[in-house]
């Protein structure tokens, strides 16, 4: 299949690059709003636009904006696969991707083809596939070697050493977070494609309590406290706007809060995560809640820990 299939724009429509600034506009608006609400807020309108956006392609005649193009139709099937995920519609969200690679690929954009690879990885992490999570990781850092992206190569770098830290390896883990720093540091000052500018110094933040809060589940609980630092910091960083980024984050600190038996702690921080994670149109978000309620059951005995399990329970079944 090429990128071409499935246009129905009439032919001869001149397409400039007005045209294409306002898709790439409309992508901008609507992600903003997958940051926000979650993947239920744009999900619909995402893939409404995309049948037009396609057909705009055949009506561009100069090469520059036909790149240009395909690189906006690309990011459209992008944020169609990040928000079909967001949804928990695995198949929807990888057709999607399949999609934005087979335009990113005619746009020449290795830097887009990385992005998309790490949010397929992503999606098999979520769902407990680390191997295959781990080939489009690496797949993804070929794009972005070939595209000289440091920040592409930060977020890559960042995700492999989740990936590792949910094999209990330690050793490949911290490596592959030690790595992503020093990506992330000679990023410096290089201006992010829209796609990857969600990941500044507070996203770096959260990935690094994600990893050692990871690893405080799988290995040991030391782990976890040396996340702290970060999680928090990533918690002060996050703007409203970033609603679901927040809760994520919220989640991993009360999580290992819990591990640790701080379930004071744990519950006033929990407490916050839950609400937002109501709020947002995000089962992705409302399923992560798992691992703080297994984290507190293990100390059934205690109160806080009963309240933190009953409440995700109650969100559960309200969400049915």
């Amino acid at each position: 299949m090429t990128g071409s299939e499935g246009r129905d724009e009439p032919r001869g429509t001149r397409v400039g690059l007005a045209d294409v600034q306002r898709l790439e506009d409309t992508v901008a608006e609507l992600r903003a709003l997958d940051y926000r609400y979650g993947g239920g807020a744009c999900r619909v309108a995402v893939e409404a636009r995309l049948p037009a956006a396609v057909g705009l392609i055949d009506g561009a005649a100069r090469p520059v904006v036909k790149a240009k193009l395909c690189t906006a139709v690309a990011d459209l099937y992008n944020l169609a696969g990040w928000t079909n995920f967001d949804q928990d519609r695995p198949a929807a969200a990888l057709e999607a991707f399949k999609r934005a690679l087979q335009f990113a690929v005619e746009a020449g954009n290795d830097d887009l083809q990385a992005n998309i690879r790490y949010r397929i990885g992503r999606l098999h992490l979520h769902y407990g596939v680390v191997d295959a999570a781990l080939e489009e990781f690496a797949r993804g850092r070929e794009a972005a070697l070939q595209a000289h992206s440091k920040l592409a190569l930060a977020i890559l770098s960042a995700n492999q050493a989740w990936a590792h830290a949910k094999k209990a390896d330690v050793t490949g883990a911290l490596t592959y977070l030690r790595r992503a720093r020093e990506e992330f540091s000679e990023a410096e000052g290089r201006e992010p494609s829209p796609w990857d500018a969600f990941f500044g110094p507070t996203d770096m933040a959260a990935m690094i309590g994600t990893v050692h809060g990871e690893l405080a589940q799988v290995v040991d609980i030391r782990h976890g406290r040396d996340g702290i630092p970060a999680l928090t910091e990533a918690i002060e960083g996050y703007r409203r706007r970033m609603t679901r980024s927040r809760s994520l984050t919220l989640i991993w600190l009360a999580t290992v809060h819990a591990l640790d038996g701080d379930l004071d702690v744990a519950t006033a921080v929990g407490e916050e995560a839950i609400e937002l994670a109501a709020a947002l149109r995000s089962p992705r978000t409302r399923q992560r809640l798992h691992s703080l309620s297994a984290a507190a059951r293990r100390f059934s005995g205690n109160s806080d820990a009963r309240e933190i399990v009953d409440r995700i329970d109650d969100l559960g079944h309200s969400g049915r």
